[in-house]
């Protein structure tokens, strides 16, 4: 972790996600032979840049029965009652609690919640830079990975781990939009 503030190469204020450009896939063991890959298309990304890394914060939230695993019988599987049951569980949300920098290595630390359930979680964060785009906003490129354990967030209790993982990666790429010099927006 940075001893020291870090500034960003990003103005600061409320940068926009660009939803054509931006992705939430994960993946999870199936029978501990392969892995089944899969996507959420409906999110949303909340960053407001601060001065300084360390008054930067992230909140992302995604809906659930957004999932595509490319199988329509697995999708709605998956968020029946006996798996993700997504009546209880409607959305998965994460709150940064610090973003730190030390060189290349980014981290964004936070909360994740799930239902009922709240756990810490690590995204591991590779900043792709900026870049301008002709006729609108610059726009800047995250990655971020984290895992998490389905267990630890009660999804899918009576699957055993070795029918389907216990282990989801999930892998972000998000662009953002950065925020009009004119509006407000800088001062929130």
């Amino acid at each position: 972790m940075t001893t020291h503030t870090t500034t960003l190469p990003l103005v600061a204020g409320r940068w926009a996600v660009d939803p054509a450009h931006s992705a939430v896939n994960f993946t999870i063991r199936h029978l501990g032979v392969s892995k089944v890959r899969g996507r959420f298309t409906s999110f949303d990304v909340d960053v407001h840049v601060g001065d300084t890394v360390e008054t930067t914060s992230v909140a992302a939230t995604i809906q659930l029965a957004s999932i595509d695993t490319g199988n329509a019988d697995r999708d709605a599987h998956v968020l029946a009652s006996d798996m993700v049951d997504v009546n209880l569980r409607p959305t998965l949300a994460f709150r940064s609690t610090m973003v730190t920098a030390n060189g290349d290595d980014w981290r964004v630390d936070g909360e994740l919640t799930v239902g009922e359930v709240t756990m810490p979680v690590t995204l591991a964060v590779l900043f792709g830079g900026v870049e301008e785009f002709p006729g609108g906003p610059r726009h800047a490129g995250f990655e971020a990975t984290t895992q998490i354990r389905r267990q630890d967030f009660g999804l899918m209790p009576s699957i055993p781990a070795a029918a389907l993982g216990d282990v989801i990666k999930i892998e972000l790429d998000i662009q953002l939009l950065e925020p009009d010099a004119t509006s407000d927006v800088a001062a929130e």
